[in-house]
């Protein structure tokens, strides 16, 4: 069940034959589901023989047009990237984000986004993401392969995978609330820009990182559909209050 809720996002691919080779890497480790986000060339020929077998995956993946439509049910994103960036992901190795997603999949979709081969994710798409997954390489050569590095990770899942079959899992998981879904966290992001503006805190003429740093730290937290409703409440209120307060304000 974990493994059929783990899907791998290929972000704006540009090379059929890295997908028809991604589809191969997922099928030699039982994953399934694989999500194309606007891909430059499919179906393809070269992709179908990069395949090598792996036609069902290959035929059976998803073309969405963006990224939110690919992760928008998602309760967990992990996205992988080779280089640092200037606001600091919390980053973990192959292993311990396997490890992640094969406990996040125990109760809902979870992604594992890879970006363009020339460019990697870019810094709106990490924006997503709850995590940032590395694979540990030559400094001066960090860069892999797109289909190398599907394998890598769906080996170290499929290793977390066979790990979790061998012990009890209702002894190490504990029951958790109804995550809030990807779609849901965008909503309360919006919601909170538009809060901050309105009071004040955040000036769109120079908002700096100021929301990147909020969606960071919120995405960390992993809120529950609770939780999220709770701080939609808060900022509903204080939106209420903002406008009694104005109108006084103007009445004087």
């Amino acid at each position: 069940m974990a493994l059929s809720n783990i899907r791998i996002v290929l972000v704006r691919p540009t090379h059929p034959g890295n997908v028809g080779a991604t589809a191969r890497a997922m099928k030699n480790m039982s994953l399934h589901n694989l999500y194309l986000v606007a891909p430059k060339d499919c179906p393809s020929p070269e992709a179908t023989d990069r395949a090598v077998g792996a036609d069902d995956v290959l035929h059976s993946a998803i073309i969405c047009p963006s990224l939110d439509e690919a992760i928008k049910d998602c309760h967990l994103v992990i996205g992988t990237s080779a280089r640092q960036r200037r606001i600091e992901w919390p980053t973990l190795d192959p292993a311990g984000g396997a490890a992640r997603l094969i406990e996040g999949a125990r109760h809902g979709p979870v992604a594992l986004l890879f970006g363009q081969e020339r460019t990697g994710l870019l810094n709106s798409e990490l924006d997503r993401c709850h995590l940032m997954l590395s694979i540990p390489a030559d400094k001066n050569y960090s860069s892999l392969n797109l289909a190398s590095a599907v394998q890598i990770f769906a080996y170290e899942i499929y290793q977390a995978h066979l790990a979790e079959t061998d012990r009890d899992s209702d002894a190490v998981f504990a029951a958790q609330s109804n995550l809030a879904s990807h779609e849901d966290l965008q909503g309360l992001y919006r919601h909170l820009e538009q809060v901050l503006m309105q009071i004040g805190f955040l000036d769109p003429e120079n908002p700096r990182y100021l929301m990147r740093r909020l969606m960071r730290l919120f995405n960390r937290s992993g809120l529950d559909q609770n939780e999220l409703n709770i701080l939609r409440g808060i900022l509903t209120s204080v939106q209420q209050q903002s406008k009694i307060n104005l109108d006084k304000n103007s009445q004087e």
